[in-house]
């Protein structure tokens, strides 16, 4: 299998993106992007996608991630035009909080590229026809100002292409919204719920409830997806807050605790201690 990097597309090292119509006539090979991201938007024709040892149907207006460790590869394309946007994963945690809470942005950029690589997941966005246009007409844009490389281009690429994130996340959720069969879905409206509050006390009836399913559905799918419970997932952005703050503030550890949603100072070090192998003391010494 074929390893791609993405400076083999651009040797700018300062801005590591790369946009392109990609035209396939013949089968590609497996491959797999060592470094990068790809958004794929299938602009027209039909082809049959393969994700790992999976194969699917894509068609005009098919939209979907690929990260880095995913095999995947075309065949049997029929006037198939695509255009692939490369991109470090990084460039989305510039993302305001308003955004990457979303359920859209959730499902789309985060949790089905994640699970293609664990899961034979197929889901994909599908835009009809008068949004492709309007994505199109994106797309026009950034490859015109990606090809002239005027003053600035790169701000106004990082501009336009957060805008469509916006955009496709968006119609993302609109389009599961129709599909209440979408676990994924559900996942998002969980995780999006439990990132805006974290710090406040959660009972998992609260998560389920928020997230339109039954408290079982949700212990479910978090074990299927992310091999773990609901609670653990909470833990677990707690204590990345905790870090956070013993890195970058002078709190004492009981502050701290109740800074980042442990009501209990005790209970709060025992999970630090059990999650990094140090005591939250410790940790602060050696950051």
């Amino acid at each position: 299998m074929s390893e791609f990097y993405l400076n083999w597309f651009t040797s700018d090292q300062k801005f590591p993106f790369f946009i392109q119509y990609g035209f396939h006539d013949n089968d590609t090979d497996l491959h797999r992007h060592v470094d990068f991201s790809e958004l794929v938007i299938v602009l027209s024709g039909t082809a049959t996608h393969i994700v790992n040892t999976e194969e699917s149907f894509i068609k005009k207006g098919n939209i979907f991630v690929i990260n880095g460790s995913t095999p995947h590869a075309f065949k049997d394309p029929q006037d198939f035009k695509i255009c692939n946007i490369m991109y470090k994963p990084e460039m989305l945690s510039t993302a305001g909080s308003d955004l990457r809470t979303s359920n859209g942005f959730q499902a789309l950029f985060v949790l089905e590229p994640l699970y293609r690589h664990k899961h034979a997941y197929t889901s994909k966005l599908s835009l009809p026809i008068p949004m492709l246009e309007y994505v199109t007409s994106l797309i026009d844009g950034m490859i015109e100002e990606y090809s002239n490389k005027l003053q600035g281009y790169q701000t106004l690429l990082i501009s336009r292409f957060m805008e469509l994130v916006v955009y496709l996340s968006r119609h993302y959720e609109k389009q599961d919204k129709e599909s209440q069969d979408n676990h994924l879905i559900h996942l998002a409206n969980a995780l999006s719920f439990m990132e805006d509050h974290y710090l406040e006390p959660l009972s998992l009836e609260q998560i389920a409830t928020h997230s339109g399913i039954s408290v079982r559905h949700l212990n479910r799918i978090f074990r299927s997806y992310y091999q773990t419970t609901p609670i653990s997932y909470l833990h677990r952005l707690r204590l990345e807050r905790a870090c956070s703050l013993l890195k970058h503030s002078d709190f004492s550890i009981t502050q701290i605790s109740h800074e980042s949603g442990f009501s209990d100072s005790n209970y709060f070090t025992r999970q630090f201690t059990k999650t990094y192998g140090m005591s939250p003391k410790a940790y602060r010494k050696k950051s």
